[in-house]
């Protein structure tokens, strides 16, 4: 079982790391690479747009897919 709110709260830490907590590694390793190059992107001033975009991407991701692994499993 995995904790929604853990997954969410981890990918607010660093985008990817909700989606290695849920086991979805390959995904979180993607998820930090963009994030890598959205920083070096932010001297190009675009970073700053997609930083944020990413973020919360992975975030609402690493939730969702926590509470639907939970529900597909049988988990409260």
């Amino acid at each position: 079982m995995r904790s929604p709110l853990l997954a969410a709260v981890l990918s607010l830490i660093l985008s990817g790391l909700g989606q290695i907590y849920n086991g979805q590694v390959t995904k979180g390793v993607v998820f930090i690479v963009v994030q890598l190059i959205n920083a070096a992107l932010t001297t190009v001033l675009i970073g700053f747009v997609l930083m944020p975009i990413v973020g919360l991407w992975a975030t609402i991701d690493a939730y969702l897919v926590a509470k639907r692994n939970n529900e597909r499993y049988g988990f409260r």
